[in-house]
């Protein structure tokens, strides 16, 4: 049987101590400056409400315009619920639980999708209707455009 060769004489083995101390700044870095970001829950939910907000609105102005109904959603603090023209609730999209209330805006708000069956869209302000989410430091702003029912995110 052979035997392992030794390391040639000169030939260091591990790492220096330079080396080690610098892994350990870098890591220190990383948990100071991203793991607050990472861990920071309500940020991601809001961005997730926001998003399925988003698409939630969309799909209320498609399926009006499939079904040749008038959809009505109704923005309150708490939430987004769904009617058709009629008053018959469809669908309801609360804030997270652990969020509470998460749109600013006071009071309720009203989008008709499909209005007078001419594939327009009203707000009750008449013009461009300004969405803010909010969740402790986190703000998300969107924009429903009149008319087109256009739901846009803004900078």
């Amino acid at each position: 049987m052979r035997r392992p060769a030794a390391a040639p004489v000169g030939c260091p083995r591990g790492f220096t101590l330079i080396e080690l101390v610098v892994v350990m700044v870098l890591i220190a870095t990383l948990a100071v400056v991203a793991l607050p970001r990472l861990l920071d829950l309500d940020a991601w939910r809001l961005r997730a409400y926001g998003d399925q907000l988003q698409a939630e609105l969309q799909a209320m102005q498609r399926l009006s315009i499939a079904q040749r109904r008038v959809i009505v959603a109704t923005i309150t603090p708490t939430g987004v619920n769904a009617a058709y023209g009629d008053g018959t609730a469809f669908a309801a999209l609360p804030c997270p639980s652990s969020l509470g209330s998460c749109i600013q805006e006071s009071g309720s708000r009203t989008v008709s999708f499909n209005s007078g069956h001419g594939g327009s869209t009203v707000t009750s302000t008449g013009a461009s209707l300004p969405l803010t989410l909010v969740a402790g430091s986190t703000l998300q702003r969107y924009q429903i455009e009149t008319e087109t029912g256009l739901i846009r995110t803004l900078p």
